[in-house]
């Protein structure tokens, strides 16, 4: 088995400005300013203990290169991309849409980078260069739709990718799993009315977008029961996740048989993270690898394709990511040193109320077209 990875030092360099939370720094109302979330500590920190550990020599670095723009019109209109390219050359740069969503000078061309090396990457698993991969790309993509950016995403780069795998290699069947703490509305979005890419979102329930991630959203037309979404409460760990997978996401993939899975790798699902309110452990993650690694040996010739999006504690978002990249390539280097603490919460037992959700999640089952 052979494992890709790509980052590039300049993702580092996309500059998301001074905010407080989702809101401008403002004195009037006691905001003041700090470091957005979204910054380049994080990824950039992940990046260098996957050096410093070793882990990089069992790796396969994948060159990214930049998009073109008729790539990103596989997802975005012109008017878009139009936007966030002149938002991009203004002096102080500008925001993807959404008002919460700054970057500086030269933001498109880092986003571009990130698009086009996760299509690189897929080059890679198609061609069977690589089994699997991670691409540590910066900014997320997730929530970004066809004609807004928003929620720290400029474009949609693993729907991108997807609709890339359908068009140059013609697959004809795609996963996306998202296990970012945050709904992947974007690429629900996306691909609602395709009945041949199966989009599975866990997250924490109407924590980002408000009002998205529900049950009964489950995709339109002959696309109809081909969209899951699996909404937890707050405070679901290690078990609860499990269960989720070992119930809904490995059933369905199953079921669905997809050619080619992706991954939308958030680490705000982990118990440090500011913005989440999940318990998922380096050791959780490592486990769902696992779990999602079997099952696509079983359907997919082992083909995943994992893109990175949210994850905002600059300390324990690297051990996640090298949990996740151990399991990927099959070799174990670093243990979690905080697993004798939060491996042992109470609270990662399953409640009977995250039993329930997951549970009405697997009665959407029925509706999945089977292959």
């Amino acid at each position: 088995m052979k494992t890709g990875y790509l980052y590039h030092e300049v993702f580092g360099w996309h500059d998301t400005g001074t905010f407080v939370g989702d809101a401008p720094a403002d004195p009037a109302r006691g905001l003041q300013p700090y470091y957005n979330y979204e910054h380049s500590d994080a990824k950039r920190r992940i990046h260098e203990l996957i050096v410093v550990s070793g882990l990089i020599k069992h790796l396969i670095r994948i060159e990214p290169r930049h998009a073109t723009e008729a790539e990103l019109r596989l997802v975005h209109t012109q008017r878009h991309i139009d936007y966030i390219k002149s938002q991009s050359e203004s002096r102080l740069g500008g925001d993807a849409g959404d008002l919460t969503t700054p970057f500086g000078k030269g933001g498109y061309e880092i986003a571009t980078l990130g698009v086009g090396g996760i299509l690189q990457m897929v080059d890679a698993v198609m061609k069977n260069e690589i089994t699997n991969g991670y691409a540590l790309v910066r900014p997320p993509g997730h929530h970004a739709v066809a004609d807004l950016g928003m929620g720290y995403c400029l474009f949609a780069n693993g729907s991108i990718a997807a609709k890339y795998a359908q068009q140059k290699y013609g697959v004809s069947r795609i996963a996306v799993v998202d296990w970012d703490v945050h709904h992947g509305n974007g690429t629900q979005d996306i691909f609602y009315d395709d009945p041949n890419v199966l989009t599975i979102s866990i997250h924490q329930d109407r924590l980002y977008p408000h009002d998205s991630g529900l049950r009964d959203e489950i995709g339109s037309g002959v696309a109809a029961g081909t969209n899951l979404n699996i909404p937890l409460s707050a405070g679901v760990g290690n078990a609860g996740y499990e269960k989720a997978f070992e119930d809904v996401v490995i059933p369905a993939l199953l079921k669905f048989k997809p050619e080619l899975i992706f991954v939308a790798s958030g680490f705000d699902s982990c118990v440090f993270d500011p913005l989440g309110r999940m318990l998922l452990t380096a050791n959780g993650y490592a486990t769902l690898t696992k779990k999602l690694m079997q099952v696509a040996n079983q359907v997919a010739a082992g083909r995943i394709v994992m893109t990175h999006e949210g994850g905002y504690n600059a300390v324990y978002s690297p051990i996640c990511g090298q949990a996740v990249l151990q399991e990927l390539v099959g070799v174990k280097l670093l243990a979690d040193p905080f697993a004798d603490s939060v491996d042992h919460y109470p609270s990662h037992a399953l409640n009977q109320v995250q039993l329930q959700e997951i549970n009405a999640a697997a009665e959407l089952l029925v509706n999945l077209p089977a292959h």
